[in-house]
């Protein structure tokens, strides 16, 4: 792969080298000044090199055993107790054959000119552009790239982790006199490897360490897309210090955030999921390969609420007179991509009347109730995970709340609040366990570009989906389902959106039949009704763009390849048409009908649960989940079905596929009855609309005004949960499904207030 990355270009770098060094951990420490329209602070990364990696992949696999501990005598020691991973964890994708041979530096993979500006600088040791240091035999230094865009980087600096007081638990050497690289990156290597019961203890010495003074400034260079790091003399990763402090601030124009006001006037700040995410916010590896958790500490005024992704319902701790902590932290290792902020003059909205054992109200299970989980059974990389703890299994109702500006309080306690438990209980009936221990639900501000988006522990719904009960519970059930599919099982690649927005979309429509409790036949009927919506929606779509577009795995046998350094392309990630695309929520959705048909709905999503127990907790590609179905289909029902067929017909071509035409030209004239309904008053509706109109000027009443008040519709509301073919929504670029985004406008039509349930 070419890694000199054009950024006139519809594609979106990825410019991390992720094959040299991962971000296991990220100590975020941030002061938010609504006034300024900036972030400011600094950001500690714990970082492992390659050699660490490959070698933990192999005593994984139990494979290359007797290089290993080669390796292991020749090289510094480290620690015994090594997080399991499988194939099917994201270390594969990092594992041995990915990783190149290098003598030299990376050298900077990207352009000098773009769209987006890193240009301050204000680093002593710093220069505008820099080379590398080749006083050490004609070596060059190794770089350290990082995705970054729109942030003003100030200094970066190596933190001395030695300096911690009690450290030494975590190395194996005697003494900690004559503090050297080596040593301190012994330290890190111990604490991010650390095994999971320990999560609590990791965390405190993760702070302790981020606390650390600095022991040496860094040279570091910005362009466009990334920020390049290096220390004289450090010729390889292995080198390369494990713990470096960042101090940076954000711009008022960069795209991750987004400065407004919420409906009732107040400042606020929320991250908006921009196709670029996170890296206008912090420094970052933005491949979803680059797997980490986090803890952060946000500073507002008192006056402001801060919310995000965290395993915590965080408490407000006071500092200076006016101003407030907030601190929160996760132990499942995510994606960059996936963190989430938001800080605004919010006010939880509790339901009217609380019973003593209501779960809203209830702590989550802690993670530390996993420590009796058998080693190996979990394919990810070691944390504390729900699905192996007894309580968490059988836990429908996860703790949550609901966060909306004062002037809504009403309008949320009437329908987000009474949807939220009966719509998590039926996602635990639909999926299993929930992947995580509690989530926070957020009406963000009426700019919000999209329907919703869910990030781990916490979902941003807009205030459209207030309007009416259907269009509540559906929306709610769709960012629901993300939880499983799109956070905590991801997609390797961010071209494969269909393996998130193909997921939620179609199981919306099971979730939300769950929670209303509908017997088969109603569920079956509404679904029909769905499905013939989206079939219109998807022609429409199919008939109004690009073919290169509607392809929903464009770079076919390529997905998931990266170049040697790690850095790869999102492929059409920053056309400006992929924002107002659906193909990828509708073909996905097509598709996954279609398999559960061949399969048998009972079976399919017995299957679908299995397949979420071995893959949570990792990254995907569309064989994974093809090869496991195709296995549990019965060799009579599978018609000479196979990958490469689904890949061909579904996956890799525009347009229609031909087993999906071939069905709606056998379904057609079949609708259910409720289809037929709306299919009659839609009809009405058109007459209507042709009727020539004739109007004195300052008459108040349509024609429709007047249709409606004698003969009020009675179809049920739920089929306009969904929008009109015709509405082309904004919203989200390519790489943002990983957050669980719908693009679907919060000002597109919507059918007559009367249609809809108070």
């Amino acid at each position: 792969m070419d890694t000199k990355l054009d950024p006139s270009r519809d594609d979106l770098p990825l410019m991390a080298n992720t094959s040299h060094m991962l971000v296991r951990h990220y100590t975020l420490d941030l002061d938010v000044d609504v006034e300024s329209h900036v972030i400011e602070g600094t950001t500690v990364l714990f970082l492992e090199d390659e050699n660490s990696l490959k070698k933990r992949t192999r005593s994984t696999q139990e494979t290359c055993q007797l290089e290993a501990e080669e390796a292991c005598r020749l090289r510094t020691p480290e620690p015994c107790r090594v997080p399991m991973t499988s194939a099917r964890s994201f270390s594969c994708k990092v594992g041995c054959s990915d990783f190149a041979t290098f003598g030299k530096g990376e050298k900077d993979p990207s352009a000098k000119d773009g769209n987006h500006d890193n240009q301050e600088q204000a680093s002593g040791i710093s220069s505008s552009k820099y080379c590398c240091d080749t006083e050490h035999h004609g070596r060059e230094d190794f770089l350290l790239v990082l995705d970054c865009c729109d942030l003003s980087v100030l200094k970066v600096e190596e933190v001395d982790v030695a300096a911690v007081p009690g450290i030494e638990k975590l190395t194996r050497s005697p003494k900690l006199t004559g503090v050297c690289e080596e040593l301190r990156n012994e330290i890190v290597g111990e604490l991010v490897t650390l095994p999971a019961h320990h999560w609590r203890e990791q965390l405190d010495y993760y702070a302790l360490c981020s606390r650390a003074p600095g022991c040496g400034e860094l040279f570091f260079d910005t362009d466009a897309w990334s920020l390049r790091i290096r220390k004289t003399g450090a010729q390889t990763a292995m080198d390369f210090p494990h713990a470096i402090r960042i101090w940076y601030k954000t711009k008022p124009e960069g795209q991750s955030v987004t400065w407004t006001s919420d409906q009732s006037g107040r400042p606020c700040v929320y991250t908006m999921g921009s196709p670029i995410n996170n890296r206008a916010l912090f420094p970052c590896q933005e491949p979803p390969v680059a797997m980490s958790t986090w803890q952060a500490t946000v500073r507002a005024a008192a006056s402001f609420v801060v919310l995000m992704s965290g395993e915590n319902s965080a408490k407000p701790t006071p500092l200076r007179e006016g101003c407030l902590s907030w601190h929160y932290y996760v132990t499942m290792p995510m994606p960059a991509s996936t963190f989430t902020v938001a800080v605004g003059c919010w006010t939880e909205i509790k339901p009217e009347t609380c019973s003593s054992n209501d779960l809203a109200t209830a702590g989550p299970l802690p993670p530390s109730a996993t420590d009796s989980r058998s080693v190996g059974i979990c394919g990810h990389m070691e944390y504390p995970c729900r699905f192996q703890n007894t309580s968490a299994t059988t836990q429908e109702l996860i703790p949550h709340r609901v966060f909306a500006p004062v002037c809504l309080r009403g309008v949320c306690q009437e329908t987000l609040v009474r949807l939220l438990p009966p719509c998590l209980s039926a996602a635990h009936s639909v999926l299993g366990t929930h992947p995580f221990s509690r989530l926070d639900i957020l009406i963000v501000p009426a700019n919000f570009p999209s329907l919703g988006m869910a990030s781990p522990h916490i979902i941003f719904l807009s205030q459209s989906t207030l309007t009416g009960w259907s269009l509540c519970g559906t929306r709610l059930c769709h960012e629901i389902a993300h939880s499983w599919f799109g956070l905590a099982i991801g997609a390797r690649d961010w071209t494969e959106e269909w393996l998130s927005e193909g997921f939620a979309t179609h199981l919306e429509d099971i979730i939300w039949a769950e929670a209303q409790q509908l017997s088969s036949h109603e569920a079956q009927e509404q679904q029909e009704l769905r499905a013939c919506l989206r079939w219109h929606r998807l022609q429409d779509e199919l008939q109004n763009s690009p073919e290169e577009m509607q392809v929903l795995r464009p770079s076919k046998e390529k997905t998931g390849h990266v170049s040697d350094s790690g850095a790869s392309v999102v492929r059409h990630g920053l056309n400006p048409d992929k924002m107002f695309m659906q193909v990828h929520y509708l073909k996905g959705y097509f598709l996954l009908r279609f398999l559960a048909r061949r399969l048998g709905d009972e079976a399919y999503f017995s299957f679908l649960r299995k397949f979420v127990y071995t893959f949570h907790g990792q990254l995907i590609l569309s064989q994974n989940f093809l090869q496991m179905l195709l296995e549990n289909i019965p060799e009579e029902n599978r018609l000479e079905l196979s990958v490469e067929n689904i890949f061909q017909d579904w996956l890799e071509s525009s347009g229609i596929p031909k087993l999906l035409q071939q069905e709606r030209r056998r379904r057609a004239g079949a609708e259910c009855a409720l289809a037929r309904r709306v299919g009659t008053e839609v009809a009405k509706w058109t007459r209507a609309n042709r009727r020539p109109r004739r109007r004195k000027r300052g008459e108040q009443e349509d024609v429709f005004e007047k249709e409606s008040k004698r003969q009020h519709f009675t179809a049920p509301a739920q089929a306009f949960s969904l929008r009109l073919p015709s509405s082309r929504p904004a919203g989200l670029a390519s790489g943002a499904s990983l957050r669980g985004e719908d693009p679907e406008a919060p000002n597109a039509p919507k059918p007559p207030e009367d249609v809809l349930p108070p």
